[in-house]
């Protein structure tokens, strides 16, 4: 089946955003967009009290929660959004659909056929407020596929370095991306498409990785400067042997290794300011409490100032 990059709209700013986003990647990954629109069925006697000439039964909403007109018309928003991609990315081949049910169904579904899913974010991030809607969280959590969160406003200048001047431009090289890894259980999944997110963008990767001592140490035993110093040496090598058969692989990838003290969350947090894209892991896990997004990855989702690519994995 082929592959493309497919973005879920609903004609809110936010999920505009997302689509300009999904429609540079889908350029830097040779791939075709898809823009999703999704209608969820309305109750029989809303349908009585709709607009006129809005008879088609179906409520228009998205991955961000806000709803189109009825007036619009079913997958008004999709074409016209299409339209207006093709004109701005030409080169980039983008088709509109429109598909029926529950939003984060209905997008967990679509995702399927996709080489990742982009949806838009509410809010502004950092420490301004939450980021992420109840929609793409249960997207996130119930896919197999890669989702990319994209906040609103976000655009291609904001991605690259400035210019000489100081001038934030989409013609500059692009910031690194940023990867938050777990070297007590790597995967070779969300290492790769790390690797492989900074290689198309012709830029390096800056692996974070925040440790704190073994609870051995943590409790009951001061920990010496000495001691501490080990530690970081200990932790820093152990991240450099992960890494390294990846730079054999991609050896036009400049890596930073960045192990800290600390707060994953917080590094990641931090580094997002400074990054075109942050990616994080999700472990996959089947059991019957349901799924579940992992704290760093749900802080990072909520407050990060660039793109987050959310990556499943085993």
């Amino acid at each position: 089946m082929l592959r493309t990059v497919t973005v879920g709209l609903d004609g809110s700013r936010e999920s505009r955003s997302a689509a300009e986003w999904a429609a540079r990647e889908a350029k830097l990954r040779g791939l075709p967009l898809k823009v999703v629109q999704v209608g969820q069925p309305l109750p029989e006697p809303m349908v009585q009290a709709s607009l006129p000439g809005a008879g088609t039964g179906r409520h228009l909403t998205g991955p961000s929660g806000t709803g189109a007109s009825p007036a619009q018309g079913l997958g008004q928003v999709s074409r016209e959004a299409a339209q207006g991609l093709r004109m701005r990315h030409p080169g980039v081949a983008v088709h509109a659909e429109q598909i029926s049910g529950r939003p984060a169904d209905a997008l967990v579904e679509a995702a399927q056929s996709a080489e990742l899913l982009v949806l838009g974010s509410r809010g502004l991030g950092g420490i301004g407020g939450f980021m992420v809607g109840s929609v793409g969280l249960s997207v996130i959590a119930h896919t197999d596929r890669p989702v990319v969160l994209v906040r609103a406003l976000e655009t291609a200048a904001d991605e690259h370095e400035a210019d000489p001047v100081g001038v934030p431009s989409a013609a500059t090289p692009f910031l690194p991306v940023v990867l938050g890894l777990d070297i007590e259980d790597p995967d070779g999944t969300l290492i790769e498409f790390a690797f492989d997110a900074a290689g198309r963008r012709a830029t390096s990767l800056r692996v974070v990785h925040g440790w704190n001592p073994p609870p051995y140490y943590a409790y009951g035993t001061p920990v010496s400067p000495a001691l501490h110093e080990g530690l970081a040496l200990a932790d820093a090598q152990a991240l450099a042997e992960v890494l390294r058969p990846w730079q054999h692989k991609y050896p036009d990838v400049k890596v930073v290794e960045v192990s800290r003290y600390g707060s994953p969350a917080v590094h990641l947090v931090e580094a997002s300011g400074g990054a075109s894209l942050v990616v994080v892991g999700r472990r996959v896990r089947r059991s019957p409490f349901g799924a579940h997004i992992g704290h760093v990855t749900h802080a990072v989702l909520h407050h990060s100032t660039a793109p987050v690519a959310v990556v499943p994995h085993g």
